[in-house]
């Protein structure tokens, strides 16, 4: 009985110490299942890459209340399973810790004070959270921030209220502090910034409620000498104060600089003058100004200044410095050709504009515009973007296009195929509805020789936008059928960078077709991307976008799929074999020979090669069929939309960063229910209603017929025993 409980003893024993022993290996042994569809939870490859080469030193400091309320609570125990999977996958310069930060007003000991102190010399300030608390809502100040540490510079993100898109934000800020310290040490010659202001601007600053204009001078030189401290010494300080008119006319031309004028003021104490104030980054042949003067008017008040702070300052050096020493790769933007805008001013309205586009491809990129007509396409371009084209391209401007492409020059293009005009209206009150006519640029029989054409239409689709109507107009819902709705199984999810991608919005987009024959010829492998729905149909004449107009056809044999966007690669033969080359402009040619001291003698008898490539070494093509897709009323500034999500794939996958494209879209939250038919719907519903008791009844009879024959074979067991 001894050894018995002996026994006993001794296994429990071992239990417990297996346990123990499980519980030392996963703390020690990091390891996670990822069972989520898109990976969400696991490393991309391009963060192990970025986290597995690090040269230098780097440290992510986490600030972070704890005890937090939901939904908050869950984002510290994610964001440490993320870096320990990164500590997992990185050399020895990886590393990081996390503070705990009380607000202030809201206790904490003096280590908690003190990491409050260190997170706010990071620049990372308490954000208000709602929490919901002993039955009643309330609002608590909390820190949810890091700073990340390489070499001598800092890069942070202020606040981090949702896990989505953590991962593709940590690697993008470590490989921008990658780049931006390869930059600055490969910098021959500092960053100058140099503050212009005139000295009768210290007259008037205290009218214009400026007070703090006498120690500008002292607050920038100072803020720039302790950046340089964190740059490597690239960044140097200049002041001047120009008073000569000539000197300021100059520097406003020059510069862009705001140059202010008044009238006498305080009954002529301050006398009438001008004056110049701005502070502008310069390297090189590259300079850019910074908005250290705000203007703007408030009702009743009327005009106010405001200078800019030092926290303001410094970020936007700091942004400035990295546009200036280009950390990011170029993408070539084609400027003229009546193509969009890229810029809006603050607070502008203008939705033909595509600046949420630029702020967000500028995050990785430098959008450098091409002016086509004027100084052609610069060598090393590795993709441009053609974006909404609305005048004709020349047979040497479509040269210039067709030799980058030749040479290897990835294109992303956005292209209609009509164009606007607003009609003159004869009576002032009544504004005329605007006509659409066909586009006829030049690019358009570019593309056709390369195995890719637009249809002159628009592609219209019951799977729509559906726009609220206000009250006094009926309210409901009304089809907006040219904003057609791309559902998941019309996407081509094969395609690496459109894999996670699960719907889109087009609109007034029309159709592509390919040249089979053609792109066979020269092995261009086409590969489509997305289609409209099998409930869609064309709209060939008389173009008109008002809904109260637009019907559905009513033969369903109108309707069809139709594809809506390609991607073409391979080795495209020129449009131009077996063309005469075109002539450079004439006026073009002159100015460039006189800039060079005149043109050359011609030689006779001297002949060459080189100056024409008839077959690319391999590019890639992006054809989207409608430029509407890049305007802010479609993308968001956040960049978290399909859509946004969509287009900056492509400049990633143009620009061979396809790890980082599929890294980007994992996180889309977007995941749409496959749509079912109506039949599938009400036999369903006819299951749960009907079918379910059924199963149960029928269930019920066959244990009952069971029992009974299991009862039958027992009474006749017992009866032949007997």
């Amino acid at each position: 009985m001894r050894d018995k409980n002996t026994s006993r003893y001794i296994k429990f024993a071992l239990y417990i110490l297996v346990i123990v022993l499980i519980n030392i290996v996963g703390i020690t042994m990091f390891a996670r299942l990822d069972l989520t569809g898109n990976k969400v939870y696991s490393l991309s490859r391009v963060s192990k890459e970025t986290v597995s080469t690090l040269s230098e030193p780097l440290t992510i400091n986490v600030f972070f209340t704890r005890n937090l309320p939901a939904p908050y609570n869950t984002i510290e125990r994610y964001l440490k399973d993320l870096l320990a999977e990164y500590a997992l996958h990185s050399n020895r310069y990886f590393n990081y810790r996390f503070f705990d930060v009380t607000a202030e007003g809201e206790g904490g000991s003096q280590q908690n004070m003190e990491n409050r102190k260190l997170a706010e010399d990071y620049g990372i300030y308490p954000i208000q959270i709602q929490a919901f608390e002993q039955d009643e809502v309330k609002f608590k100040k909390a820190y949810m921030g890091l700073a990340i540490i390489h070499g001598d510079m800092v890069e942070r993100i202020s606040t981090i209220s949702s896990t989505e898109g953590l991962e593709y934000n940590l690697t993008m800020s470590i490989r921008k502090l990658n780049n931006k310290i390869s930059a600055l040490i490969n910098l021959e010659k500092p960053v100058q910034v140099k503050l212009y202001l005139s000295p009768s601007l210290r007259l008037v600053a205290p009218y214009m409620q400026l007070n703090e204009i006498d120690t500008l001078a002292d607050t920038v030189k100072n803020l720039v000498t302790d950046l340089a401290k964190t740059m490597y010494g690239k960044l140097s300080y200049s002041f001047k104060a120009p008073a000569d008119e000539s000197e300021m006319d100059e520097l406003v031309e020059k510069y862009n600089l705001m140059k202010l004028q008044w009238p006498d003021i305080d009954n002529g104490r301050i006398s009438a003058g001008k004056g110049v104030i701005g502070l502008v980054m310069e390297h090189g042949d590259n300079s850019t100004l910074l908005p250290i003067l705000n203007v703007f008017r408030v009702p009743l008040f009327g005009t106010q200044y405001k200078l800019a702070g030092p926290d303001d300052l410094e970020d936007m050096i700091s942004s400035s410095l990295e546009l200036l020493i280009g950390i990011n790769e170029d993408i070539g933007y084609l400027a003229d050709h009546g193509t969009l805008e890229t810029f809006a001013m603050p607070g502008s309205q203008n939705t033909e504009a595509i600046s949420h586009f630029s702020e967000l491809a500028s995050k990785s990129y430098r959008l450098k515009d091409v002016a086509l007509a004027e100084d052609g396409i610069p060598e090393g371009l590795g993709c441009m973007i053609i974006a909404g084209p609305t005048e004709e391209f020349s047979d040497y401007e479509l040269f210039q296009i067709d030799q980058a492409l030749m040479r290897g020059m990835n294109l992303a293009i956005f292209m209609d195929s009509f164009k606007e005009i607003q009609m003159p209206s004869q009576n002032p009150y009544q504004q005329q509805p605007p006509q659409y006519i066909p586009l006829d640029t030049g690019l358009e029989k570019l593309l056709d020789s390369y195995g890719v054409r637009i249809r002159r239409s628009i592609v219209l689709d019951e799977n729509s936008y559906k726009q609220r109507l206000p009250q006094q107009y009926g309210g409901g819902e009304q089809h907006l059928y040219f904003a057609p709705i791309i559902q998941r199984e019309f996407i081509n999810n094969d395609i690496a960078f459109m894999e996670n991608i699960k719907g889109l919005i087009m609109v007034k987009v029309s159709p592509v077709e390919i040249d089979e024959v053609r792109l066979k010829e020269h092995n261009i492998q086409a590969h489509r991307l997305f289609s409209s729905s099998e409930r869609s149909w064309e709209m060939r004449d008389n173009i008109n976008f008002n809904p109260m107009y637009m019907r559905p056809p009513a033969i369903d044999d109108e309707m069809k799929s139709m594809p809506l966007a390609y991607s073409l690669e391979g080795r495209f033969a020129s449009y131009f074999t077996g063309k005469p080359i075109p002539e450079r402009p004439r006026q073009e040619a002159e100015d460039e020979t006189q800039n060079e001291g005149g043109p050359s003698p011609e030689l006779p008898g001297i002949t060459g090669t080189g100056d024409f490539i008839s077959t690319s070494s391999g590019a890639k093509i992006i054809l989207v069929s409608t430029s509407e897709v890049l305007k802010n009323n479609v993308l968001d500034a956040q960049g978290a939309s399909p859509n946004a999500m969509f287009v900056m794939n492509i400049l990633d996958v143009l620009n061979n960063r396809q790890d980082i494209a599929l890294m980007r879209s994992k996180i889309l939250t977007f995941n749409p229910l496959t749509e079912t038919d109506a039949g599938t719907k009400t036999f369903i519903k006819s299951l749960n209603i009907i079918g379910l008791p059924v199963i149960v009844v029928v269930i019920g009879l066959l244990m009952w017929v069971r029992r009974h024959m299991r009862k039958k074979h027992i009474e006749l067991k017992f009866q032949r025993q007997r």
